[in-house]
């Protein structure tokens, strides 16, 4: 029987060895092409021109400093929450590759006969602005892999003003890819399709699956040239433009603070926490002389619990830094991020990450990391007892990590109630998928969709072929006693109940980089039925769907997989 000890911060996850469909014929096929969603005339034909009935205020301006100088000049910049300056338009023809219908009639109000607006697809990619909109860039700095980068700042994003909605929700909307601001250092403003096309999808993917995350409005491309180093090889390449308008209740980051406490300018990260407690931490007292303790303590338990759901789902954020961590908890900037396929503890997504700072094992780490420097900036707002109790909360973090990550990993197996044997029966069966490299995602769906009966013959159909991998395991048929021992003891529950149960928390699909590169590809030819596709799939990710099985969503990845890379190039 395997001993295997929970460790806290690197218990987890990796790629699974062989895949069977040929690189060419996969994405060359017929299959890929086919219901095309009438190829690149998914979205209709912009038919007329008229002003979009959706005004945009500015909250952000009334309450925080600005920049004393306006404009696009790339400066430093001091004394300010953010600086006024213009989107650059990007240069035409524009094609609309895609929306989130969810975000566009559930979010914003509109219909969708907004996007027969030729004013739509120019206000959505920087061309002309909303009503109200008072476009701005925001000033913060960061923590990159470890060391201090000073400012940084939205570099090419451009927030165009807050929306609220008639269910009374406060949304900031935000362009990226939008050209260039005071914060661009020596970047041209701008994004290029393949990073574009995976924040649209995954934002939208991350939101169905449950966790918290920004969204995305919409995808539009431009034919415009980009030069980029994908690889940073030195082989430059011409790229395509194109913009994402993405959305948060706020897009505040740990850096926005770091940067005020580094300039020493203490008046303004008091008001900036001021403003941000009262919008976006409402339970907590304006006039509460502790108030700033305890938004600590929310933004650590809530940080703890987003990345116990990031390892739940095997998904790895890539650039861990202090500028890319939300103070609202949220997953934002979505770069070389990877959902793992075998399960590797030290699975890497992002080929820049030469020391696998940000490995998934280790984001549990780095968020606490990420924190100790959210105190640092707070500390001279602190008094020495208000210190004292900070890094108390923050000493907590590894228990309330531990203990959501444990609740979400029990459900995955099935378990009810509580009993002490529980971690090691978590434990034991991540050692086993580590040491098969057994599929993450389905070796989790096919344990929900696999009967008792299957499991306790020795039964597996070869279908459930991330199960049948992990069942090669010389210790397999020992974990399967352990385990239907424990759920022989749950009083009440029934098989059916347990795999309903499981498949509604473990998915059958997330967006693997190859099902991202493979829509990226067909995107830089103007086909976006597989964009499409996958919006449609992610989605109901707990739901099988007829024509995500089609194109092997839920099979065992393509040879061809292990192979991608990606980068912070973007």
């Amino acid at each position: 029987m395997i001993k295997h000890s929970i460790k806290l911060f690197s218990v987890l996850f990796a790629v699974a060895s062989a895949a069977f469909r040929d690189e060419l014929d996969f994405c060359e096929s017929e299959s890929c092409t086919e219901r095309a969603f009438e190829q690149s005339h998914f979205y209709p034909t912009v038919k007329h021109t008229a002003e979009i009935p959706l005004i945009l205020s500015h909250k952000l301006i009334d309450a925080l400093p600005l920049d004393a100088v306006d404009g696009n000049l790339i400066r430093a910049v001091k004394g300010c929450v953010f600086s006024e300056c213009q989107p650059t338009p990007m240069k035409g023809p524009l094609t609309l590759a895609a929306v989130s219908k969810d975000v566009l009639e559930n979010i914003l109000d509109l219909d969708e006969d907004v996007l027969y607006n030729e004013e739509f697809i120019q206000c959505v990619s920087g061309g002309k602005l909303f009503p109200g909109s008072i476009p701005l860039a925001h000033r913060y700095g960061g923590h990159q892999f470890g060391y201090w980068a000073g400012q940084l700042g939205d570099g090419r994003a451009h927030l165009l003003g807050e929306y609220t909605n008639k269910k009374g929700q406060r949304w900031e909307l935000q362009l990226k890819g939008s050209g260039k601001t005071p914060y661009s250092r020596s970047g041209d403003g701008r994004a290029v399709i393949r990073s574009s096309v995976r924040e649209f999808l995954c934002s939208e993917a991350m939101h169905f699956l449950g966790i918290p995350t920004s969204r995305a409005l919409s995808l539009v491309l431009s034919e415009e040239p980009v030069w980029r180093d994908p690889l940073y090889n030195g082989n430059v390449i011409k790229e395509r433009g194109a913009v994402v308008l993405r959305l948060a209740k706020s897009w505040f980051r740990i850096g926005s603070l770091e940067i005020l406490t580094k300039a020493g300018e203490l008046g303004v990260l008091e008001t900036l926490l001021d403003f941000v407690i009262k919008e976006h931490f409402k339970p907590i007292a304006t006039n509460d002389p502790d108030k700033y303790v305890t938004f600590f303590f929310q933004v650590v338990n809530e940080t703890a619990h987003l990345i116990a759901q990031w390892m739940s789902v095997g998904f790895a954020h890539g650039v861990c830094n202090t500028d890319n961590f939300s103070l609202l908890s949220i997953t934002i900037d979505y770069g070389p991020f990877g959902f793992m396929d075998s399960y590797d503890p030290h699975f890497v997504p992002n080929m820049s990450d030469d020391e696998g700072r940000y490995s998934i094992g280790a984001q549990a780490n780095v968020g606490l990391f990420n924190l100790q420097k959210l105190l640092e900036a707070l500390q001279q707002l602190l008094t020495p007892d208000q210190l004292s109790q900070s890094h108390q909360i923050l000493r907590e973090y590894p228990q309330m990590y531990h203990q959501r990550f444990h609740e979400l990993f029990k459900a995955k197996l099935g378990l009810l109630g509580n009993e002490e044997e529980d971690s090691y029966l978590i434990a034991f069966f991540l050692k086993l998928m580590e040491e098969t490299e057994a599929d993450f995602t389905m070796t989790f769906r096919q344990l929900s969709e696999v009967t008792l009966s299957q499991l306790k013959n020795g039964s597996i159909p070869q279908a459930m072929w991330a199960l049948s991998e992990l069942s090669s395991h010389e210790y397999f048929t020992g974990y399967v006693k352990l385990y239907l021992q424990r759920l022989s003891r749950q009083n009440g529950d029934s098989d059916k109940a347990r795999q309903h149960r499981m498949q509604s928390i473990n998915p059958r699909y997330v967006l693997r980089n190859w099902m991202a590169e493979s829509a990226i590809r067909k995107a830089e030819k103007n086909d976006f039925s597989e964009v499409a596709l996958l919006q449609q799939t992610l989605m109901e990710p707990y739901v099988e769907q007829r024509e995500a099985e089609r194109m092997g969503y839920s099979s065992k990845p393509p040879s061809w997989a292990q192979q991608l890379r990606v980068s912070c190039s973007s």
